[in-house]
C-alpha cells in the first residue's frame, strides 16, 4: 500500500491572543533612527508641514515610512503591518495623516524638498563622525583619492495616469529619476546624495539637468568638503558618469569647480582610423579587473596625443579600452580585430592607465545601489501629483540611506552581512520574528534563540546603545 508524503510537516494552525511580531528584526532600524535624532532634526527642519500639536509630527512620519520601506513595503497602506504592534513600532501614523501629510507637501513642494535635504546633510555629518573613528567613508579624501559621485538615470514605469509622466525612449511610460550616489567600495554599495524626478521623456544627456544634479548632491556632503568661506574644495570629489556626462558644457562647468570627472565618451566614426594606428602592445598596458589583477587579452592606453580633444577643459585626457566582443554582441564600425573599443575621458592628476581605467569600469556598482533604491520603493510612485511623487522618491533616498548608515556603524567587525543587498537583510534579519511580553511592569521583545541571525540583531542593539552614547552630546546641539 501506498501512502503519500507531504514535502512539510503537518500542523495544526490556530489563532492566538499573544502579541507577536512578524517583523521583530525592524527594531534594529527603529532603534537607530533614534540614536542618531531623527526627530529631533526632522521637527527643527521640516516641523511645519505638521498642524500645531498634531500626535504624529514629521519625525515620527518620515521614520515610519522609512521603517516601511525598509521592511519590505510599497505602499503607504503597508503601515498597518507596524500599526498592528504599537508595542514595538510605537503608534504609527495612519494612511488618512499621511494623506494629509503629502496634501501640504504638494502645496510647497520646494520648501519640503530643500527641508529634506538639509535634514540628510545633518544626519550624514553625525554618522560620518562616527564612522570616522572605524571604518566607513568618513576619512582623509585627496586629490589623488578623491570622493567618487556617481550621476546615472533610470527608468520607471507609471501603471496609471500621473502628472507629468510621459513617454520615454524605450517605448514605456513613467518617470526617468536623475540619482547622484556615493560609491563606498565593495563592502558598504554606497549612499544616495540626491534624487531628482523627472518626465519620462527627459533627455539623459543634458548639461544643466547635470550641472543641478552636481550642485545638489555637493550640497548635501559634509562641511569637510568646503574651505571657512563655504566654497567647495573640488579636488576631493570625482563626478563618475556615462555618455550622457560627456558634454562640453557640463565638463567645463565641473572644471570651473576645480572637481574631477570620469565619464564614458562616445568615439566617433571620423576618428576610427587613427583608432586603427593604436596596434603597438608596446603602447597598451594590460587592464586589470576589479581586485587589481591583470585581465586576459584586455588592454587599456592614453590616446590624448592620437585623437584629439577639442574644446575640452585643459587636462583632459582621452583613454580607450580594447577587449574581447563578449558573446552574442553585435560587432560596430569601430570593433576592431575582433575586439571592442570604448573610451572615457578623465582629468584626474594620476597617469596610471590602468587604474584610472579599473577606478571608472567601478562606475557599474551604482547600478546595484540604484536597483537597491528601486527595492526600497522608488519602482512604483503612489501619488498623481509630481510634487508628491517627487517627495516620495526622496523619501525613498533617505531610507536607503539610513539602513546603509545602520550597516555601516552597527554591524559587528567583518560580519558577512555588510556585502548583503536589501532584500537579504529583509529574509534574514527583519523578519526574524519575536514575542512581546510584561514582566515586572516593563515589555520586553523576545526573539528566538534558534533563530540564525538573533546573535547579529543582539549585537547590533548593543552597538546601538555605544553609537547612541557617542551621539549624545551632538543630538542636544541646536540643528
Amino acid at each position: 500500500m501506498h501512502y503519500a508524503t507531504g514535502v512539510f510537516p503537518k500542523i495544526q494552525t490556530r489563532t492566538c491572543d499573544h502579541d507577536l511580531v512578524s517583523h521583530a528584526g525592524l527594531k534594529t532600524m527603529t532603534t537607530f533612527i533614534d540614536a542618531i535624532g531623527v526627530g529631533h532634526v526632522a521637527e527643527d527642519r521640516l516641523g511645519q508641514f505638521v498642524p500645531t500639536g498634531a500626535r504624529h509630527r514629521t519625525g515620527s512620519i518620515l521614520g515610519a515610512l522609512s521603517v516601511m520601506l525598509i521592511g519590505g513595503g510599497s505602499f503607504v497602506s503597508d503601515l498597518d503591518m507596524l500599526r498592528a504592534h504599537p508595542s514595538v513600532f510605537g503608534r504609527a501614523p495612519s494612511n488618512a495623516t499621511i494623506s494629509r501629510f503629502f496634501d501640504r507637501i504638494a502645496a510647497d513642494g520646494a520648501l519640503f524638498e530643500h527641508g529634506l535635504a538639509t535634514l540628510g546633510a545633518r544626519l550624514r555629518e553625525r554618522v560620518w563622525d562616527v564612522a570616522a573613528r572605524g571604518r566607513g567613508p568618513a576619512r582623509e579624501y585627496t586629490a589623488r583619492d578623491p570622493l567618487i559621485i556617481d550621476m546615472d538615470h533610470t527608468l520607471v514605469t507609471a501603471h496609471s495616469d500621473k502628472e507629468y509622466a510621459k513617454g520615454n525612449y524605450k517605448g514605456g511610460y513613467g518617470y526617468a529619476p536623475f540619482i547622484a550616489s556615493i560609491d563606498y567600495g565593495d563592502t558598504y554599495s554606497g549612499e544616495v546624495l540626491a534624487v531628482h524626478l523627472r518626465p519620462g521623456n527627459a533627455g539623459p544627456n543634458k548639461a544643466d539637468a547635470h550641472i543641478d544634479l552636481f550642485n545638489d548632491a555637493t550640497a548635501a556632503l559634509p562641511a569637510e568638503f568646503f574651505t571657512q568661506d563655504g566654497e567647495l574644495i573640488g579636488e576631493k570629489i570625482l563626478i563618475r558618469t556615462d555618455s550622457a556626462g560627456a558634454t562640453r558644457k557640463f565638463l567645463d562647468y565641473l572644471a570651473s569647480r576645480g572637481v574631477q570627472f570620469s565619464t564614458s565618451y562616445a568615439i566617433p566614426v571620423a576618428s576610427d582610423p587613427y583608432v586603427h594606428r593604436i596596434e603597438d602592445k608596446d603602447y597598451w598596458q594590460p587592464a586589470l579587473d576589479h581586485e587589481g589583477e591583470q585581465r586576459e587579452d584586455a588592454w587599456v592606453v592614453n590616446a590624448t596625443d592620437v585623437i584629439a580633444l577639442k574644446d575640452y577643459p585643459e587636462g583632459t585626457n582621452l583613454y580607450l579600452r580594447a577587449e574581447p566582443l563578449h558573446p552574442g554582441a553585435r560587432t560596430t564600425l569601430l570593433d576592431h580585430d575582433g575586439r571592442r573599443l570604448t573610451a572615457f575621458l578623465c582629468n584626474s592628476p594620476r597617469w596610471d592607465t590602468q587604474e584610472l581605467d579599473r577606478r571608472h569600469r567601478q562606475r557599474a556598482r551604482c547600478e546595484n545601489l540604484i536597483k537597491t533604491l528601486k527595492n526600497l520603493g522608488l519602482e512604483r510612485f503612489p501619488f498623481k501629483s509630481f510634487t508628491a511623487n517627487r517627495a516620495w522618491a526622496s523619501i525613498t533616498a533617505l531610507a536607503m540611506n539610513l539602513w546603509t548608515w545602520a550597516r555601516l556603524t552597527t554591524l559587528p567587525s567583518g560580519h558577512h552581512g555588510t556585502s548583503w543587498d536589501i532584500k537579504r537583510w529583509r529574509y534574514r534579519i527583519f523578519t526574524t520574528a519575536g514575542k512581546v511580553i510584561t514582566r515586572a511592569r516593563k515589555r520586553y521583545l523576545l526573539l528566538p534563540k534558534r533563530s540564525p541571525e538573533t546573535g547579529t540583531i543582539m549585537s547590533i542593539l548593543k552597538n546601538l546603545t555605544h553609537l547612541r552614547d557617542l551621539l549624545q552630546p551632538t543630538l542636544l546641539q541646536p540643528t
